[in-house]
């Protein structure tokens, strides 16, 4: 059972910094693409970033210049650092990672930003 676990939420505020974690665990197939995505309240989940094993990164919009992804293969972790937050970061951070059988989720992690 691939287990998928974030930590690094909070309460931070606005223009301050957040880095989050995520490392994933128990899978028999090599990790492929991990990434962050969120849900804020009353929203549908959005991507935020993605990375795959070989390095290439891919971030939303709304984030490029502000956050950035990596990943340590040897670890099966990735990272989020997120800076210049803004209250519309607000949201429930979710992981994910990828193999050739499936896609594994953790239970996400929260990051409020005040104004």
């Amino acid at each position: 059972q691939v287990q998928v676990v974030e930590s690094g939420g909070g309460l931070v505020q606005a223009g301050g910094s957040l880095r989050l974690s995520c490392a994933a665990s128990g899978s028999r197939f090599s990790i492929q693409t991990m990434g962050w995505y969120r849900q804020a309240p009353g929203k549908q989940r959005e991507l935020v970033a993605t990375i795959t094993s070989e390095g290439s990164t891919n971030y939303a919009d709304s984030v490029k210049g502000r956050f950035t992804i990596s990943r340590d293969n040897a670890k099966n972790s990735v990272y989020l650092q997120m800076n210049s937050l803004e209250p519309e970061d607000t949201a429930v951070y979710c992981c994910q990672a990828t193999t050739l059988v499936g896609a594994y989720w953790g239970q996400g992690t929260q990051v409020t930003v005040s104004s």
